[in-house]
Protein backbone atom coordinates (compact mmCIF):
# COMPACT_ATOMS: atom_id res chain seq x y z
CA UNK A 1 0.00 0.00 0.00
CA UNK A 2 1.11 3.45 -1.02
CA UNK A 3 0.04 5.99 1.46
CA UNK A 4 0.96 9.97 1.99
CA UNK A 5 -0.43 11.84 5.31
CA UNK A 6 -1.12 15.15 5.02
CA UNK A 7 -2.11 17.35 7.86
CA UNK A 8 -0.67 20.87 9.44
CA UNK A 9 2.49 20.60 11.36
CA UNK A 10 1.36 19.26 15.32
CA UNK A 11 -1.37 17.12 13.65
CA UNK A 12 0.65 13.70 14.75
CA UNK A 13 1.58 12.56 11.16
CA UNK A 14 4.89 11.37 12.39
CA UNK A 15 2.96 9.44 15.05
CA UNK A 16 0.51 7.95 12.78
CA UNK A 17 2.65 7.27 9.64
CA UNK A 18 4.51 4.93 12.70
CA UNK A 19 1.99 2.77 14.23
CA UNK A 20 0.66 2.15 10.28
CA UNK A 21 4.15 1.28 9.23
CA UNK A 22 4.01 -0.79 11.62
CA UNK A 23 0.59 -2.40 10.88
CA UNK A 24 1.09 -2.19 7.46
CA UNK A 25 4.91 -3.87 6.74
CA UNK A 26 5.61 -0.74 4.51
CA UNK A 27 8.62 2.04 5.75
CA UNK A 28 7.66 5.00 7.23
CA UNK A 29 9.79 7.69 5.02
CA UNK A 30 9.73 11.41 6.40
CA UNK A 31 11.81 14.09 4.62
CA UNK A 32 11.72 15.65 7.42
CA UNK A 33 13.58 12.98 9.44
CA UNK A 34 16.00 12.73 6.20
CA UNK A 35 16.90 16.29 6.62
CA UNK A 36 17.45 16.53 10.34
CA UNK A 37 19.69 13.86 9.86
CA UNK A 38 21.88 15.33 6.97
CA UNK A 39 22.06 18.59 9.52
CA UNK A 40 23.46 16.50 12.53
CA UNK A 41 25.85 14.89 10.21
CA UNK A 42 26.95 18.50 8.66
CA UNK A 43 26.49 17.10 4.89
CA UNK A 44 26.04 19.50 2.14
CA UNK A 45 22.45 19.25 1.65
CA UNK A 46 22.43 19.41 5.77
CA UNK A 47 24.09 22.68 5.25
CA UNK A 48 21.95 23.37 2.58
CA UNK A 49 18.59 23.27 4.29
CA UNK A 50 19.56 24.13 8.15
CA UNK A 51 18.03 27.62 7.96
CA UNK A 52 15.09 26.77 5.76
CA UNK A 53 14.14 24.49 8.48
CA UNK A 54 15.00 26.52 11.45
CA UNK A 55 12.67 29.50 10.14
CA UNK A 56 9.87 27.43 9.24
CA UNK A 57 10.59 27.76 5.41
CA UNK A 58 10.16 24.86 2.84
CA UNK A 59 13.47 23.16 1.37
CA UNK A 60 12.98 23.45 -2.97
CA UNK A 61 11.24 21.24 -4.50
CA UNK A 62 13.94 19.73 -6.83
CA UNK A 63 15.91 19.11 -3.90
CA UNK A 64 13.19 17.31 -1.84
CA UNK A 65 12.43 15.39 -5.35
CA UNK A 66 15.49 13.79 -5.33
CA UNK A 67 15.69 13.00 -2.12
CA UNK A 68 12.76 11.01 -2.17
CA UNK A 69 13.52 9.45 -5.57
CA UNK A 70 16.92 8.22 -4.20
CA UNK A 71 15.02 6.77 -0.89
CA UNK A 72 12.13 4.73 -3.08
CA UNK A 73 14.91 3.26 -5.05
CA UNK A 74 15.88 1.34 -1.30
CA UNK A 75 14.61 -2.50 -1.62
CA UNK A 76 11.95 -1.96 1.70
CA UNK A 77 9.53 0.06 -0.64
CA UNK A 78 9.29 -2.31 -3.13
CA UNK A 79 5.64 -3.36 -1.80
CA UNK A 80 4.16 0.24 -0.57
CA UNK A 81 5.65 3.07 1.95
CA UNK A 82 3.60 5.92 3.72
CA UNK A 83 4.81 9.58 3.03
CA UNK A 84 5.18 12.24 6.10
CA UNK A 85 5.88 15.65 5.71
CA UNK A 86 6.35 15.37 1.20
CA UNK A 87 4.80 16.00 -0.78
CA UNK A 88 4.15 19.83 0.48
CA UNK A 89 3.20 21.92 -2.85
CA UNK A 90 1.69 21.21 -6.07
CA UNK A 91 4.78 21.00 -7.89
CA UNK A 92 6.06 18.54 -5.65
CA UNK A 93 2.48 17.01 -5.62
CA UNK A 94 3.01 16.40 -9.83
CA UNK A 95 7.02 15.75 -9.68
CA UNK A 96 5.84 12.62 -7.18
CA UNK A 97 2.80 11.52 -9.78
CA UNK A 98 4.67 11.34 -12.46
CA UNK A 99 8.09 9.99 -10.65
CA UNK A 100 5.24 6.88 -9.60
CA UNK A 101 4.07 6.84 -13.08
CA UNK A 102 7.84 5.94 -14.70
CA UNK A 103 7.24 2.76 -12.46
CA UNK A 104 3.82 2.07 -13.23
CA UNK A 105 2.58 2.96 -9.42
CA UNK A 106 0.34 4.94 -8.04
CA UNK A 107 -0.94 6.43 -4.67
CA UNK A 108 -3.51 4.26 -2.91
CA UNK A 109 -4.43 6.74 -0.57
CA UNK A 110 -4.10 10.29 0.86
CA UNK A 111 -4.87 10.48 4.45
CA UNK A 112 -5.86 13.98 5.55
CA UNK A 113 -5.46 14.57 9.35
CA UNK A 114 -7.06 17.61 9.99
CA UNK A 115 -6.37 19.74 13.40
CA UNK A 116 -7.47 23.91 14.05
CA UNK A 117 -4.90 25.70 14.30
CA UNK A 118 -5.38 26.61 18.05
CA UNK A 119 -5.00 23.61 18.89
CA UNK A 120 -1.97 23.39 16.72
CA UNK A 121 -0.32 26.02 18.70
CA UNK A 122 -1.32 25.13 21.89
CA UNK A 123 0.27 21.37 21.09
CA UNK A 124 2.91 22.61 20.23
CA UNK A 125 4.55 25.74 21.72
CA UNK A 126 3.45 23.75 24.98
CA UNK A 127 6.40 20.86 24.68
CA UNK A 128 9.41 20.76 26.86
CA UNK A 129 12.64 18.83 25.79
CA UNK A 130 14.95 17.50 27.84
CA UNK A 131 18.55 16.38 26.41
CA UNK A 132 18.03 13.42 27.95
CA UNK A 133 15.17 12.50 25.05
CA UNK A 134 12.39 13.05 27.36
CA UNK A 135 9.58 15.24 25.86
CA UNK A 136 6.61 16.89 28.60
CA UNK A 137 4.05 18.84 27.61
CA UNK A 138 2.87 22.01 29.55
CA UNK A 139 -0.77 21.11 29.58
CA UNK A 140 -0.75 17.06 28.66
CA UNK A 141 2.35 16.00 30.66
CA UNK A 142 3.58 18.29 32.62
CA UNK A 143 7.06 17.61 34.71
CA UNK A 144 6.60 17.37 38.93
CA UNK A 145 8.67 20.25 38.90
CA UNK A 146 8.13 23.16 36.58
CA UNK A 147 11.12 23.25 34.24
CA UNK A 148 12.95 20.50 35.41
CA UNK A 149 13.18 16.78 33.80
CA UNK A 150 11.64 14.24 36.39
CA UNK A 151 14.35 11.59 34.89
CA UNK A 152 17.32 13.45 35.23
CA UNK A 153 16.66 16.92 37.10
CA UNK A 154 18.40 18.67 33.68
CA UNK A 155 16.67 21.92 32.84
CA UNK A 156 13.56 21.83 29.87
CA UNK A 157 14.02 23.49 26.92
CA UNK A 158 11.82 24.77 24.08
CA UNK A 159 12.93 23.88 20.39
CA UNK A 160 12.83 26.41 17.99
CA UNK A 161 10.62 24.26 15.87
CA UNK A 162 8.29 24.75 19.04
CA UNK A 163 8.20 28.52 19.52
CA UNK A 164 4.65 30.08 19.47
CA UNK A 165 6.07 32.30 16.33
CA UNK A 166 7.70 29.82 14.16
CA UNK A 167 4.86 27.63 14.68
CA UNK A 168 2.67 31.09 13.96
CA UNK A 169 5.18 30.60 10.32
CA UNK A 170 5.15 27.10 9.81
CA UNK A 171 1.27 27.37 9.86
CA UNK A 172 1.05 30.25 7.11
CA UNK A 173 3.58 28.35 5.54
CA UNK A 174 1.21 25.75 5.57
CA UNK A 175 -1.65 26.93 4.50
CA UNK A 176 -0.32 28.65 1.72
CA UNK A 177 1.26 25.83 0.04
CA UNK A 178 0.39 22.64 1.37
CA UNK A 179 -3.20 22.75 1.74
CA UNK A 180 -4.17 23.09 -2.26
CA UNK A 181 -2.66 19.51 -2.39
CA UNK A 182 -5.70 18.49 -1.03
CA UNK A 183 -8.15 19.76 -4.07
CA UNK A 184 -5.70 18.24 -6.22
CA UNK A 185 -5.63 14.37 -4.35
CA UNK A 186 -9.67 15.37 -4.08
CA UNK A 187 -10.09 15.81 -7.65
CA UNK A 188 -7.78 11.95 -7.95
CA UNK A 189 -11.05 10.34 -5.42
CA UNK A 190 -7.83 9.52 -2.93
CA UNK A 191 -8.69 11.99 0.06
CA UNK A 192 -9.83 10.49 3.00
CA UNK A 193 -10.67 12.83 5.72
CA UNK A 194 -9.28 12.04 9.68
CA UNK A 195 -10.08 14.06 12.68
CA UNK A 196 -6.86 14.61 13.82
CA UNK A 197 -8.05 16.27 17.61
CA UNK A 198 -8.75 12.55 19.45
CA UNK A 199 -6.20 10.00 21.09
CA UNK A 200 -3.63 8.46 19.52
CA UNK A 201 -5.45 5.13 18.97
CA UNK A 202 -8.94 6.32 18.25
CA UNK A 203 -7.27 8.14 15.36
CA UNK A 204 -4.93 5.19 14.76
CA UNK A 205 -8.38 3.27 14.77
CA UNK A 206 -10.12 5.81 12.22
CA UNK A 207 -7.73 6.00 9.52
CA UNK A 208 -7.15 1.58 9.75
CA UNK A 209 -11.05 1.67 9.13
CA UNK A 210 -11.03 4.35 6.71
CA UNK A 211 -8.54 1.60 4.72
CA UNK A 212 -10.62 -1.36 5.41
CA UNK A 213 -7.94 -2.81 7.29
CA UNK A 214 -8.76 -4.15 10.90
CA UNK A 215 -6.89 -3.58 13.93
CA UNK A 216 -4.03 -5.84 14.87
CA UNK A 217 -4.63 -5.46 18.52
CA UNK A 218 -2.92 -2.12 18.27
Amino acid sequence: MRLILLGPPGAGKGTQAALLSGALKVPHISTGDIFRSNIKEKTELGKLVSGILESGGLVPDDVTCEIVKDRLMKDDCRNGFIMDGFPRTLPQAEMFESMLGENNQRIDAVINISLDDSVVVKRMSGRRMCPCGKVYHVLSHPPREEGVCDSCGSPLYIRDDDREETVLNRLKTYHDQTSPLIDFYSRRGLIIEIDGDKPIDATFQDILTALGRESDGV
